[in-house]
């Protein structure tokens, strides 16, 4: 069975927003059970196939497939040739739909790249009518505002690290973190009375340009787009799952080709994600400039390291390459981990996914140094790889998505099912709540 690609022009069709996700069209009935997740990396296409379950809200992996990408495909996590990475995409999804046996429409894509802002925005609304109970029309005005704040900001940093250039920029993905009534948490407002009512909102948001090209790659494949996610907020969702009562509090890193994605959950809400773009390409350069050899020798060397293939006499000239980047890197991560100056203290959990994080020397970097001490940790962080079991709600039926480089599609599938699942209009009051995030 090949996936076959559709080669047409012009637009994408306007889109709704709903729920967790940038939304498409309906799906067909047969497509009602199956999902594929894309997720573009700089390095690798990695295309899941999920089969919806009975219960509506847990998937099962039926399909796997994986393409290299060539080095000018990507570029820092963002498409820059949307032909080489359509023919990428087509390869593994038809490796995918020939293991599944089915071939699968509706889509999840994921977007990663430093100009994708991901924040949790406050906003304080002092009601007139503090006796008048709340009700969905008012949380609906106070969550827009909430969202039109988030914007702008992600707009004006945009702008500022552009250097002044103006960048339009569309929502990608928003979930409730908190409410507050008269400084009581609750989590259904609705029917409470009450003068201040502070809601935690984290949205994503990413430049037109990066979703237009995911948007065309898309239509070029033949599949129907039924959302776009920023992939760390991907990776906390395949660790967090539908668990409404989860309280999980960690750090996510997604180690990646182009990239570093780190998501930072409190108490189940996610308060943020940041990138920057060190991944694992930055060290195969790191070993081509300092043992003057071609890419390909270096990216054989670093690979080599990790499963211990390395010739004896290299070892050490490969290590001290990776070194020099991967204290740039450690800066880098500090340096988003500052950023998240409103909470009282970071999570000393870290879990890692992704490709870049298979090298060992990043992993000892971060658990066998004091690189924390400057930042506000209670305790010396833990650091340990994410794995494919500890996704709830995604269980792999083929073997094949058996490490932590498929957690950042596992999370796709993820927000494949949210979006599904509020798009549906049922569920609780948060469910309610998120469905109208993005409209």
């Amino acid at each position: 069975m090949l996936h076959k690609l559709k080669k047409v022009t012009g637009s994408v069709a306007d889109k709704a927003k709903i729920g967790l996700g940038t939304v498409k069209n309906k799906a067909s009935k047969q497509d009602d059970k199956y999902l594929v997740a894309l997720d573009i990396g700089t390095e690798f296409v990695k295309a899941l196939i999920g089969k919806v379950q009975d219960d509506g809200v847990s998937v099962e992996i039926v399909g796997v497939g994986k393409c290299h990408q060539a080095l000018s495909d990507m570029q820092a996590g963002a498409i820059s040739d949307i032909a080489g990475v359509v023919e990428n995409c087509d390869k593994a999804l038809n490796i995918a739909e020939e293991e599944a046996g089915v071939s699968v429409r509706t889509a999840v894509i994921g977007i990663a790249g430093e100009l994708v802002k991901g924040t949790t925005t406050t906003v304080r609304v002092a009601r007139q009518k503090a006796d008048k109970p709340l009700d969905i029309e008012e949380m609906e005005k106070i969550i827009a505002v909430v969202q039109e704040r988030a914007q702008l900001k992600a707009k004006q940093q945009l702008a500022w690290e552009l250097g002044g250039k103006d960048v339009d920029v569309r929502l990608v993905n928003s979930a409730l973190v908190s409410i507050e009534i008269d400084g009581y948490p609750v989590t259904n407002p609705i029917g409470f009375q009450g003068k201040d009512v502070v809601v935690q909102l984290y949205t994503a948001f990413a430049p037109m340009i990066h979703i237009g090209a995911l948007e065309k790659t898309a239509e070029e494949l033949d599949l129907d787009l039924l959302a776009v996610a920023a992939e760390p907020f991907a990776v906390s969702r395949a660790v967090i799952g539908n668990d409404p009562n989860q309280n999980l509090s960690a750090i996510l890193m997604d180690i990646g080709g182009g990239t570093t994605d780190i998501a930072v959950v409190n108490e189940g809400g996610v308060q943020g994600t940041k990138m920057f773009g060190i991944g694992g390409r930055a060290y195969t350069h790191a070993i081509e400039r300092d043992l003057s050899i071609d890419f390909q020798k270096a990216e054989r060397y670093k690979l080599g390291l990790s499963d211990d293939t390395l010739p004896s006499d290299k070892k050490a000239a490969v290590e001290s390459a990776i070194e020099k980047t991967a204290d740039t890197w450690v800066g880098g991560i500090e340096l988003a981990l500052s950023e998240f100056n409103k909470l009282d203290h970071l999570p000393h959990r870290m879990f890692l996914c992704g490709g870049g994080s298979s090298l060992e020397s990043l992993i000892d970097k971060l658990s066998k140094t004091d690189w924390y001490k400057p930042l506000p940790f209670t305790r010396k962080p833990t650091v340990n790889l994410i794995k494919p079991e500890q996704v709830p709600g995604v269980k792999d039926k083929t073997g094949h998505a058996n490490d932590h480089t498929y957690i950042t599609a596992m999370g796709l599938l993820r927000v494949g099912m949210d979006t599904r699942q509020y798009a549906s209009g049922g569920g609780t009051i948060r469910d309610k709540l998120d469905k109208m995030l993005s409209t």
